[in-house]
Formats: structure tokens, C-alpha cells, sequence
């Protein structure tokens, strides 16, 4: 990794701990990566813009004007304000990329180049350094011009084509799930790349991730049924497998149940006083039951829905059936598990006192991640890190602040 120190006493110590990054993306995809990367131990460095910051800051709700939203995703980066778009402020920030590891972004295709910001000019300067792109598109082809949100691809890229009732619209997820999955990839193409890096493969590379790839890739077997059989999937709410749905219960409580396997469908149908399907030839594979799913999924609807939420989560674990209560938020927060797990964590944030939110992707046995600090006020690192690691005076700090450069 690159020869710096850490900013200070909040940067971490897990298993990326030395890696530098530099994140200035906004809204939601690049800064979720560098996000990720900071909760486990990088030393990220959020630049935003002098006069609107982070897009991010402004979504979402807010608690005496403190915009909540951003206390998650812009938890454990240093933040500095920087106009990218002037020369000077493009200047400071060619200077801070010749320590770093890392640079996260997610402008339309063109728009670093067009600031003379290209990766060939900072990768010259830096040759370990990785620039990590995420677009709507990818950086070519046809749709590389065309703005995008993740609301666009998941139309385009199959996904809303599938979500929704069978006699209703397609359906959007109510969350950002094209741009959370891309973060997701890109994070792992960084770590790649790194690992790459440090066993002398390559030195810096650039990085492509599009948000229309990274919806696309839990279509799994979709493309290939297409191919092979012409088949195109529709729209199968919440079923689309049998025995498999969400059902209500007798006192208005919702479950859902999935029997994937043989053996969890056989004792599905004992569960639910229908021995009778386990006789049937067709009750065999998942594939023959899909014929049929109308029938069992009936025959389950109805029998869950004679019986009180706490028989039904009863009689699911005495038959070792796949079972989840329908939770809202305010549930799932106090749910056992989760408070076990540690999945809703508590930190201390320096304008609300202490927060909940939730903790890191997944747990290490020896270099553990964790949430150090939430999101900071906009540029509250800019005299540290201006000053001490670029050396500049308290008078080239009050010019650059007048002139909005920073």
C-alpha cells in the first residue's frame, strides 16, 4: 500500500488500513464504495463541492435540518470541499491523488477528462493509483452519453420487467437497488485490484462499473432460458415456485415461506393436512410443482390463514419449514437476531449524540470492520488536510475559501 500515514486517531485498523481513498462521487453508488472501504479501515477522504456538497445531503429525511440519510454513507471518510471544475481546485486535487490509492467517482463519462482530470494524467503522476469508475452505462458504447439514474437501468436492464403483480404494472424497488449493487461490485473490484497490486500483477489500473452490468447480474439463468428455449420471464408476484409466497394470517399478521427443496416441500404438505401431495407424481421436483403452483399455493394460503400468527411460526419450526415474519423497520429493530449480530449498530455523532444505523457488510474473525464515525459536517477536515498534508498557509486557505475554490 502507499507510504502515508493516517489522517489522525479516528482512521481504523482493519484489513484496509493504509489504503488511501479518495471519493468524489455523489448521491449514491461511488460514495457507497468508498463507504464500504472505509468501514473496513481505509482512510477515505470525501470531496464535495464548496457550494452544494454531496447531493446526498439534501435527500432523504432530516432532523433539525441534519440530513440523515447522509450520516450513514458518509460515515468514516475525512471531509474536504474542493471545485474540481476550476484549475486551481484541480491542481490541489492532481496533488492529493499522488498519495492515494484509490479514487471513487461516478460523473457522466467525460466530465474528469473534461477538467483535465483524466485517469492517463493522474495514473502518470501515480502509476499504483486505481480509478474506480461507475456510470449508468460504462465508459463506451452506444448509451454512454445518455444520463442515467438507477431508476432508468432497472427498466432497461430487465429488472422492473420482472417485479410486480402478474395482472399489475412493472414494478421499481422502493430503494436505490441498481446503485447498491453496483457499490457492492465496485468495492469488490477495488479489493481485486488491490490484491492484484500487491502481489506485483499489475500496478494501478482503471476500473469499469456500470450500474445497467450490476442490475443485470442477479438475473442469473434469465439470459439463458432466453437463448436456449426463447423464453421470456414474466411477472409472478410473489410466487413463481410452489410451495412458495407471503400469506396472511388468521389475526392479519404476514409471512412468507419457501420450499425450494423436495424434502421442505414434503413437509410443507404434511404441515398444511395435505399428505395427498406427497402421492402425486407431479408434487416430485420444483419444476412439476411450478405446474401446479396455483393449487398449492392455495392449499397453503388457505391453511395459514384458519391459524393465528404465533401457530403458524409454531408449526413452521416444529416442521423445520423456511419461515419470516413480514417486519417493518421498527421491528426488525428489535428483532433477537439482529441485536445479536450486532446487524443495527449504536455510534456516538458529534450534532445528534448517540445514533443507531446499520453496522458493516459482514464480520471478520481478525480484522474486523466498524462504523468509527458518522457522516461529518460539510468540510469539516479542510484546514487539517489542506494544510498539513498539502502545506498550505492559513492565507492560501482563507483565498481558496473566498474564491470558492474550497
Amino acid at each position: 500500500m502507499s507510504d502515508h500515514a493516517t489522517l489522525d486517531d479516528l482512521s481504523g485498523a482493519g484489513p484496509l488500513a493504509g489504503v488511501r481513498v479518495l471519493d468524489i462521487g455523489t448521491m449514491l453508488a461511488a460514495p457507497i464504495v468508498a463507504q464500504i472501504l472505509g468501514d473496513f479501515g481505509a482512510d477515505v477522504i470525501k470531496v464535495e463541492h464548496p457550494a452544494i456538497g454531496d447531493t446526498l445531503r439534501h435527500n432523504g429525511l432530516a432532523k433539525d435540518g441534519i440530513p440523515l440519510w447522509w450520516k450513514s454513507v458518509g460515515r468514516n471518510k475525512h471531509t474536504i470541499t474542493l471545485d474540481l471544475s476550476k484549475p486551481e481546485g484541480a491542481e490541489l486535487f492532481r496533488k492529493l491523488a499522488i498519495t492515494t490509492d484509490v479514487i471513487v467517482e461516478n460523473f457522466r463519462p467525460g466530465t474528469m477528462e473534461k477538467w483535465g482530470l483524466s485517469y492517463e494524467s493522474l495514473n502518470e503522476a501515480n502509476p499504483d493509483l486505481i480509478l474506480l469508475r461507475i456510470s449508468g452505462f460504462g465508459q463506451q458504447g452506444p448509451y454512454v452519453d445518455r444520463p442515467a439514474y438507477g431508476t432508468v437501468v432497472e427498466c432497461l436492464g430487465g429488472w422492473a420487467h420482472m417485479n410486480g403483480q402478474p395482472d399489475g404494472p412493472p414494478t421499481l424497488p422502493p430503494y436505490g437497488l441498481a446503485d447498491n449493487l453496483a457499490a457492492m461490485s465496485g468495492a469488490i473490484a477495488v479489493c481485486m485490484a488491490l490484491f492484484a497490486r500487491q502481489i506485483g500483477m499489475s500496478r494501478g489500473q482503471l476500473l469499469d462499473v456500470s450500474l445497467m452490468r450490476s442490475i443485470m447480474a442477479p438475473l442469473s439463468s434469465l439470459p439463458l432460458f432466453f437463448d436456449q428455449l426463447g423464453v421470456i420471464e414474466s411477472r409472478t408476484g410473489n410466487g413463481g415456485a410452489a410451495p412458495r409466497g407471503i400469506f396472511r394470517t388468521l389475526d392479519g399478521s404476514w409471512v412468507g415461506i419457501s420450499a425450494a427443496s423436495e424434502q421442505t416441500a414434503r413437509r410443507v404438505a404434511i404441515m398444511i393436512e395435505r399428505p395427498d401431495f406427497v402421492d402425486q407424481e407431479w408434487y416430485a421436483t420444483g419444476r412439476s410443482r411450478q405446474g401446479h403452483e396455483e393449487e398449492i399455493n392455495a392449499a397453503v394460503a388457505a391453511w395459514i390463514g384458519a391459524r393465528d400468527l404465533a401457530t403458524v411460526v409454531e408449526s413452521a419450526a416444529l416442521f423445520a419449514i423456511p419461515l419470516g415474519t413480514v417486519q417493518d423497520i421498527g421491528a426488525v429493530m428489535q428483532d433477537p437476531q439482529v441485536n445479536e449480530l450486532d446487524i443495527i449498530t449504536t455510534v456516538h455523532d458529534e450534532q445528534l449524540g448517540k445514533i443507531r444505523m446499520n453496522n458493516v457488510l459482514f464480520g471478520m474473525s481478525e480484522t474486523p470492520g466498524r462504523v468509527r464515525f458518522p457522516g461529518r459536517q460539510m468540510g469539516a477536515d479542510n484546514s487539517w488536510i489542506f494544510a498539513k498534508e498539502l502545506g498550505l498557509s492559513d492565507a492560501d486557505i482563507a483565498r481558496l475559501a473566498k474564491g470558492m475554490v474550497i
